[in-house]
């Protein structure tokens, strides 16, 4: 069989892009757990393991702005999710998008809160900064937003999104699936039609 003969496309991309699972058990981060990664159950395609992989992918993306394969990766194993695909959509956030993304948060988090993003400032911002997440703060304040409204504006995508890409990748799945069917159901009824009408020929 051909290597790129799966269910989808999306299998097959993702296959591509990815490491293997006995590559991620060998990832040191992953070490304590690493055997579980050789299970198949969380590299196969299935309707219930694809849309659990795209909604921990997109809570990880945005819960935290580093590590967030390992998230992913690590939150699959009691879901059940799909561990390549969870991996994949993390990068829903990465260098490239994380700015437009602290401020479509730092938005989402005013509009949410009712306060201006300048009141966030002072004793609060503070006590963050002097903490061990200074590097955090220094990270958002790169670009151009205010820290706690921020933050509070991711808390909030990741869980939405993570609720919008499940349901949405659910049909989705489910509508790649039915049409692949009705594919293979009008190949059988022509090959069917071909033998009849050879027979009565």
């Amino acid at each position: 069989m051909s290597r790129f003969g799966s269910k989808t496309w999306l299998a097959d991309w993702i296959r591509l892009h990815m490491p293997s699972r006995e590559e991620m058990a060998r990832n040191r981060y992953l070490a304590p757990i690493a055997h579980r990664f050789l299970s198949p159950e969380l590299w196969r395609f299935t309707r219930r393991s694809v849309p659990r992989g795209v909604a921990l992918g997109i809570f990880a993306g945005f819960i935290i702005p580093v590590g967030q394969i390992f998230l992913a990766a690590f939150l699959a194993l009691p879901a059940r999710a799909n561990v390549p695909l969870a991996a994949v959509v993390t990068f829903v956030t990465n260098p490239f998008t994380f700015p437009a993304w602290a401020v479509a948060a730092n938005k989402l988090g005013g509009f949410i809160l009712k306060i201006d993003s300048a009141a966030t400032g002072g004793a609060a911002q503070s006590e963050i900064a002097s903490t061990r997440w200074a590097w955090l703060v220094e990270l958002f304040e790169g670009a151009g937003v205010t820290v706690l409204v921020t933050i509070f504006g991711f808390i909030v995508l990741a869980i939405v999104g993570s609720a919008l890409g499940y349901v949405f990748s659910s049909f989705t799945w489910r509508f790649m699936v039915a049409r692949r069917r009705a594919k293979r159901l009008q190949l059988m009824e022509a090959r069917l039609d071909q033998r009849l009408g050879a027979s009565e020929g």
